[in-house]
């Protein structure tokens, strides 16, 4: 009764024989702080205990991860996160147990807020707070924020994807929504702003900046009259400089370039707040959230832990700008071997709209051979490169190059690209 062990009083989880040092684990690794990781072998009560504080991790498989997100985080990053998981900075607990309203998570809160407004130059006019409810929360929270600036609830959104697509659809709750061009066949392009019939009365204009689905993104800030600009940054966040001072709104899951599920950064103008409309959930409302210090509820404290880290990380990597130049290298690899395949490969996305972050392709043509496309994914796996699957609504491959993916990573991929299609190209 109550799993192995119990029988025996043992605790649940301790096991009841000794077993070998679980693989990758080092007997007696060296930690952060100078203690080791002990393998006890039989603990008290007869069974085995591993005690693995700051243990270093060895001889796991190295992946290429082309994920969509959650995504690939820098193993500098994970390795610092492991080191201090079970004692943080010598405190005797780790963050994920660490209340929130203590000094020591207050440093972690504000290094993170520290580091977004110096990697994006945010102006001192900009609150910058961390939420919960990633960037579909978003949809709901800008309409509810910002619907009420002025009369008439109208609200213009650029729909060039699933996801745009998505915020304009819970925006109807809240405001009368104005697609600002004709609605588009496949979502393969950005219709030219000059054509954007724009409403005047609008209390916004949002865009998402890149389209994971579909691979769609702007490399330029759209030009809006000085209406309040709405911006889900969500999945090229950090991948290239911005002017913040551009935007009303900018907000990104951290997930995708800056860090792991569970915090949505959002960086909102102050003369901005204030305008909730009165059923906006407390939670969501940014005047509220910026008023506390994004601590009027509990916040995603060791998501915000690891973003601190990620964007440490990218500092010391160059910033926002040193990202640009990688990810246009990343890109282009992939990019050049779809257009140089005679059709093989095919990226229905028109080029000057294509993503540097998420790469999607189909194989054999343009709607995709269903058999290659599986051979394909089967044997990226073999070579350990994992998550190319496209997304569920359009099928094929998706190679997502966010910032943590590494320049080898691509060469990797694209080698196999290469070979595969020599391989079954007629």
């Amino acid at each position: 009764m109550g799993g192995r062990g119990a029988a025996r009083g043992r605790p649940i989880g301790w096991a009841v024989r000794q077993r070998p040092l679980p693989r990758g684990v080092r007997a007696g690794s060296q930690s952060a702080g100078g203690r080791r990781g002990v393998y006890t072998g039989a603990a008290a009560g007869g069974g085995e205990q591993w005690w693995a504080s700051g243990a270093i991790m060895e001889g796991a498989r190295q992946v290429a991860n082309f994920g969509a997100g959650p995504a690939k985080l820098p193993r500098s990053v994970l390795l610092a996160a492991q080191k201090e998981l079970v004692d943080y900075k010598g405190l005797g607990i780790s963050v994920l147990e660490m209340s929130h309203r203590t000094l020591d998570f207050s440093k972690i809160l504000n290094t993170a807020e520290n580091l977004l407004r110096e990697l994006l130059n945010i102006p001192e006019n900009y609150k910058v707070i961390f939420l919960q409810g990633g960037g579909s929360g978003q949809f709901s929270a800008v309409p509810l924020n910002l619907i009420g600036l002025k009369e008439g609830r109208h609200a213009d959104y650029v729909v060039t994807g699933a996801w745009s697509a998505k915020a304009a659809k819970e925006a109807e709750k809240y405001a009368k929504v104005n697609i600002v061009h004709p609605k588009l066949s496949a979502y393969t392009n950005i219709p030219d702003p000059a054509t954007w019939d724009l409403n005047p009365d609008a209390s916004y204009v949002y865009y998402c900046a890149n389209e994971t689905v579909h691979g769609v993104e702007f490399d330029f800030v759209p030009d809006v009259k000085g209406a309040v600009l709405v911006c889900d940054m969500s999945s090229n966040f950090l991948s290239r400089p911005v002017d913040v001072s551009k935007f009303g709104v900018i907000f990104a899951g951290a997930q995708k370039n800056v860090g792991c599920a569970g915090v949505t950064v959002v960086i909102v103008r102050e003369d901005l707040l204030g305008f909730a409309l009165k059923e906006c959930p407390v939670v969501m409302d940014y005047k509220t959230q910026a008023a506390n210090g994004s601590l009027y509820n509990t916040p995603p404290c060791y998501s915000i832990y690891i973003m601190g880290l990620v964007l440490e990380w990218i500092k010391n990597n160059g910033g926002a700008a040193a990202m640009d130049k990688l990810s246009l290298i990343k890109s282009r690899m992939i990019y050049d071997i779809i257009d140089k395949s005679n059709g093989f490969y095919v990226c229905p996305v028109e080029k000057k709209n294509r993503s540097r972050m998420n790469v999607p392709f189909r194989i054999g043509s343009n709607k995709g051979d269903e058999a290659l496309e599986k051979k394909f994914l089967e044997k990226a796996v073999e070579l350990n490169m994992i998550s190319l699957k496209g997304h569920r609504s359009v099928g094929g491959i998706r190679a997502s190059l966010y910032n943590a993916v590494t320049v080898e990573d691509v060469q990797k991929l694209a080698a196999f690209m290469r070979s595969f299609m020599q391989m079954h190209q007629s």
